[in-house]
């Protein structure tokens, strides 16, 4: 076979390959990515997860891994959200006031566990969430069990795809927005949903991380929780 027919026939499956899977990308080809693309990331990343456990283990204690029960994806079976143990680096110690009690997570969350969260290193054990198909790359990022009762109608629709490492809110602003400008690009990144929007928050994320924009070490614990909403 002359090489041109070789290079004709590779640029045809790769053409196809392409337009399947921008196709098929919502219903088949996303979860697939997620699988082949966490998995290469837990092998290359793995000497980075061994040296920030061991500076988690040192500065923190044990246990190195905060697990947390959080909502996922509308089972269409119940039409209830499935609940998922969500893996993070611990980024807070225990300390406790003079009755026993935990303080406040603002007393609790250390200048270490700050970066941490800064640069999303306390994130990356969620690659094991994704291959296990808990969670996507891209998607809502995963809120308290105890927000399901105050969303509205609208707001719930977050949850019609599985919740992700990053989003559409952390990829434009990430904690400089408000709870309901979140969930409002939640929502649009679920009708919106495709190959190209996913590699574009991706692109995004990461130059937001680098550049350290709308971040500042917070999440829901130091920002505010969710009180609810009346928008419809």
């Amino acid at each position: 076979m002359e090489w041109y027919w070789v290079v004709a026939i590779a640029s045809g499956s790769v053409a196809v390959l392409v337009v399947l899977s921008v196709l098929f990308y919502k219903s088949f080809f996303k979860r697939l990515f997620d699988v082949f693309f966490s998995g290469i990331a837990l092998i290359v990343l793995s000497p980075i997860l061994l040296v920030v456990a061991f500076l988690v283990r040192i500065k923190l204690g044990v246990p190195v891994i905060f697990k947390q029960e959080r909502p996922g994806k509308i089972d269409s079976r119940t039409g209830l959200e499935t609940i998922f143990t969500l893996y993070k680096f611990r980024t807070m110690t225990d300390a406790r006031d003079e009755k026993g009690n935990l303080l406040p997570a603002s007393k609790r969350l250390t200048h270490f566990g700050k970066k941490l969260r800064a640069t999303s290193l306390d994130e990356l054990p969620e690659l094991i969430n994704i291959i296990k198909g808990d969670m996507s790359i891209v998607g809502p990022r995963p809120l308290l069990v105890k927000y399901l009762p105050l969303y509205n109608d609208k707001q719930h629709r977050r949850h019609l795809v599985r919740p992700g490492l990053t989003g559409y809110a952390q990829a434009n602003g990430r904690n400089a927005l408000s709870w309901e400008e979140r969930f409002d690009m939640d929502v649009e990144y679920v009708d919106r949903l495709t190959l190209m929007m996913d590699a574009k928050i991706i692109i995004q994320t990461i130059k937001a991380v680098f550049k350290h924009e709308g971040i500042g070490g917070k999440d829901e614990y130091i920002i505010g929780e969710f009180q609810g909403s009346n928008k419809q």
